[in-house]
């Protein structure tokens, strides 16, 4: 009989062992299961996340939009004091002016809120102005906003 018992006995760790890395292999998959799902989980809220800032930028990016349209620009411009100015002058590299100037209007200064103010006479003349070229011709296309002058 001894030698039965020592198969069986030879037996037993096998099965232990066997049983062992089973359950070791069984544990080992529900941690992986569980971590897979915690980063699925994570993965969703970054994606919902994502999703809340492209809207909010494209919310922002309408607001910018919005304030750089031009008549946006005329508009805050007024409110702030601004006028358009008046036709610019250029310096030719002789030192003979070209074009025919002319002021900017004048804006009520805040400071005279209460008082009443005259605007200052615009100068316009009959004759057309010289055209300049190149560079700054593209400067005097259209009217910019300019800060208000300073009571002359």
């Amino acid at each position: 009989m001894t030698p039965a018992r020592s198969a069986t006995a030879a037996r037993a760790p096998f099965v232990l062992l066997v049983v062992a890395l089973l359950a070791g292999g069984l544990i080992s998959l529900l941690l992986l299961n569980g971590a897979v799902n915690q980063d699925s989980f994570e993965l969703n809220r970054l994606q919902k996340d994502t999703t809340t800032y492209t809207d909010e930028e494209q919310a922002l990016q309408q607001d910018v939009d919005r304030y750089k349209a031009p008549d946006a620009l005329d508009r805050r411009a007024r409110e702030l004091g601004m006028v358009p100015g008046g036709n610019p002058a250029f310096l030719n590299p002789d030192g003979t002016v070209r074009g025919d100037p002319t002021e900017a209007e004048s804006a009520p200064s805040p400071s005279s809120a209460g008082r009443t103010h005259e605007p200052a006479a615009a100068t316009t003349s009959a004759a057309p102005a010289a055209k300049p070229s190149g560079a700054a011709s593209a400067r005097t296309s259209g009217t910019s906003p300019t800060s208000p002058t300073t009571g002359r």
